[in-house]
């Protein structure tokens, strides 16, 4: 029978009426899987060549489907591809318009195979693509960070507990602590890659095919590491999505955090940071304002990384086996967190190279607040007195100091051993700023000559052989 109203559709034998308008639309997906489309054509070239191997397919005929791919690669990419929503997906409108460029043997191409093991191959070949360009921005990022450390080895200001002034740091350690965030970011990413690589592909709608397929010659050609297990799993695993998206969030959540420090570092009242004017933006109102618009707005897709997270772990929690159409919303949250988590590394990448450091600021920071008292009380332990009673005793300095208006290092000998016998004159070369930081001369400590080992570990860490 022909004609049907259902049979304008590659699958649409089965059906005796025309889907309703708003249905098509309603369930097309096209308008944002189009992105797939060159992972959809590199999986197809590679199915196809597999088909002929196999003696599914004739040398000819696989030559005609992967030049006909090839030659809708370069429609797309120049703009000349038409996109319709009818044909529902990036799949089909491919599919559809390779059997209109070289005729019925485009039929052929979807022998042994289903869009639910096509589809979930594409998205894989996507991700991975995505893992390994949004790795080389963290790398970016990482080396401009450990630059800047190796500069400010010696540079000290105020490290922070509860936003309150605590010790002295070097703005170098403080800056590799972000380093620290970003090597497990990549190592997140590495390690969720692996999963990532494995081929769906092969396990057709959900059982498997009774076509002779070699799916190890597939991967191969694909370049995947392995082949998915199962079939009713390979369709309707998005365990890998999720994982990225996972590792995506907390990548985002580092990002944030840097983004507040940013924020609260570029303000007059901290004043310790000048961010490039090509990175901020003014207000329409208020002509001194320079805000700064890329951290604050780093901080704020952080938020939608997150509900990408909580979209897809919703998506999948009641799903039965195998594939469900619940899928198809699996792309969007995918998308949104890879993109945004590239871009934001990008912008920063670009940042952090061309920030102005106030060296004098933040040093004028670090003797607010005492920061030196822990030295202090580090002397009197060295001098045998119990660390409790140290902290006692320095307790009793500090607010003494405090109802003068005065550092512990302006106190005079005499009034210092008024709290305790113990202290003599070598007791100011602790109180120092740069006698506390070169105290922590051990391994992650602030002192310069450690600042400097860690920045040449990290920057090996970065560079070894396998670290993706």
């Amino acid at each position: 029978m022909t004609g049907d109203p259902g049979n304008d559709r590659l699958w649409g034998g089965r059906f005796s009426e025309a889907t309703n308008r708003f249905v098509e639309e309603f369930t097309a997906s096209v308008g944002f899987d189009q992105r797939l489309y060159a992972c959809d054509i590199t999986g197809s070239v590679a199915h196809a060549r597999m088909l002929a191997r196999c003696g599914m397919l004739t040398g000819a005929e696989c030559d005609a489907i992967v030049g006909g791919l090839e030659d809708i690669r370069i429609d797309i990419e120049r703009g000349e591809f038409a996109w319709i929503d009818e044909l529902e997906d990036v799949h089909m409108n491919i599919e559809a318009r390779l059997t209109e460029r070289i005729g019925a043997v485009g039929k052929k191409l979807h022998t042994a195979r289903s869009r639910n093991d096509q589809v979930a191959t594409d998205v894989r070949l996507y991700l991975r693509a995505e893992i390994d360009a949004i790795t080389a921005e963290i790398e970016r990022l990482a080396n401009a960070l450990i630059d800047c450390a190796e500069r400010e080895a010696q540079t000290i200001m105020p490290g922070y507990t509860h936003l309150q002034p605590a010790q002295p740091v070097t703005f170098g350690h403080h800056l590799l602590a972000w380093v620290e965030m970003l090597l497990r970011d990549r190592e997140r990413l590495a390690d969720c890659r692996k999963r990532v690589n494995r081929m769906p592909l092969g396990a057709a709608a959900l059982a498997g095919t009774s076509f002779p397929i070699d799916r190890a010659y597939t991967a191969e050609l694909l370049g995947f590491e392995s082949v998915c297990e199962n079939s009713l799993d390979a369709v309707s695993d998005r365990d890998f999505a999720i994982e990225f998206t996972a590792a995506a969030s907390l990548a985002m959540m580092h990002l944030s955090r840097f983004s507040e420090e940013l924020v609260l570092w570029s303000s007059p009242q901290f004043g310790f940071v000048e961010l490039p004017d090509r990175f901020c933006t003014g207000s329409s109102i208020m002509p001194q304002k320079k805000n700064p618009d890329v951290p604050e707005l780093v901080r704020g897709k952080s938020g939608r990384v997150f509900g990408d997270l909580v979209a897809l772990l919703t998506l999948m929690k009641g799903q039965p086996l195998a594939y469900n159409k619940d899928n198809q919303e699996d792309k969007e949250p995918l998308f949104d967190a890879a993109v945004t988590l590239g871009q934001c590394l990008r912008a920063y990448a670009d940042l952090v190279p061309h920030i102005e450091i106030r060296r004098e600021r933040m040093r004028a920071a670090a003797r607010d607040g005492y920061t030196t008292a822990t030295d202090l009380a580090d002397y009197l332990v060295r001098k045998g007195v119990p660390f409790r009673d140290a902290h006692a005793i320095v307790g009793r300095a500090v607010r003494h100091a405090s109802e003068q208006g005065v550092d512990l290092d302006a106190l005079a000998l005499e009034t210092l051993r008024e709290f305790a016998p113990q202290i003599e004159d070598d007791v100011f070369a602790v109180l120092t700023l740069e006698g506390s930081v070169a105290a922590r001369d051990h391994v992650g400590g602030t002192a310069p000559e450690q600042v400097r080992a860690a920045a040449g570990r990290a920057r090996a860490r970065l560079s070894a052989v396998g670290a993706k």
